[in-house]
């Protein structure tokens, strides 16, 4: 085996992987963190929603004095950009079994002002102690084996500008899910795909946040294209993912006055439903 083909070989782990020094948080003061948002996550140019809210989510995790992100709310203010930025934290109620928090990321304009790009309220908690007795009707989706999906290795770029994130994720695209990429999109509203880092590195809480918004929009489906900002995205983590991929499915059932809606569901590797999410964005018309 190859020097190359061996490193290559050597999985990343949680807590030493792409994805975990990229979203690092440098304690200044109580409540205020320094990070530096990598281009590496960016698409047309914006860095990507799911991996601004794992940043703020990190630094919630180090702020409250749970782990686990239970429930996360984002509004996301102004397209934030690669560089420097300054999270504040503060927190709400610190419980014995849940703690609230909110956190804003902040960056510099042209002009030296202080702008406010995404603001986030969560509470936090300890999956590991939840009970395992789950009752459900929600069934794992329903994609083909990853050797016959699809990666954005396998065909053109869907979109003008930077896709720096597809080269730091494992995405294989359910091919019943692809017909924007042929020109000829379903109508449907539907993305489905295996997710994964790129590096190899295994799921965990944080990376759920990341997970709900990193498939190409479901306006591409819808037979839209171009950028399609997120303006609200709320994410409920229900339980540690287990090791290996995980199968992520997103629906849209209305697009109306230049606004739609997508639904998002996270299963692991056992067949648990480990995170669910909503998120509003702006589509553009015409």
């Amino acid at each position: 085996m190859s020097e190359a083909a061996s490193a290559q070989a050597v999985r990343a782990t949680i807590g030493d992987s792409e994805f975990d020094r990229d979203t690092a948080v440098t304690l200044r003061a109580p409540g205020v963190y320094d990070v530096y948002l990598s281009p590496g996550w960016t698409i047309i140019s914006a860095v990507n929603g799911g991996y601004l809210l794992a940043v703020l989510g990190r630094a919630l995790a180090d702020a409250l004095p749970h782990d686990d992100p239970f429930t996360v709310t984002a509004h996301y203010l102004t397209a934030s950009q690669p560089g420097p930025a300054v999270v504040r934290t503060d927190v709400a109620r610190a419980g014995r079994t849940l703690s609230t928090g909110q956190a804003s990321l902040f960056q510099y304009d042209d002009e030296g002002r202080e702008v406010e790009r995404i603001r986030v309220l969560a509470s936090y908690g300890d999956l590991a102690a939840l009970p395992d007795d789950v009752r459900t009707t929600a069934t794992p989706p329903a994609i083909p084996p990853m050797e016959h999906c699809f990666g954005p290795e396998d065909g053109p770029a869907p979109v003008d500008g930077s896709s720096a994130i597809t080269e730091r994720l494992m995405l294989k695209l359910d091919p019943s899910t692809l017909g924007w990429a042929l020109g000829a999109p379903s109508g449907k509203g539907e993305m489905r795909a295996w997710f994964g880092l790129a590096d190899g590195r295994d799921p965990d809480p944080l990376s759920l946040l990341l997970a709900v918004d990193a498939l190409p929009p479901t306006a591409f489906e819808i037979g839209l294209s171009g950028w399609v900002p997120t303006v609200e995205l709320t994410v409920h983590v229900r339980c540690r993912p287990a090791p290996g991929p995980l199968r992520v499915s997103i629906t849209t059932r209305n697009l109306a006055g230049g606004f739609l809606e997508e639904d998002a569901e996270v299963w692991d590797s056992a067949d648990r439903l480990v995170a669910q999410s909503r998120q509003l964005a702006r589509v553009r018309l015409g």
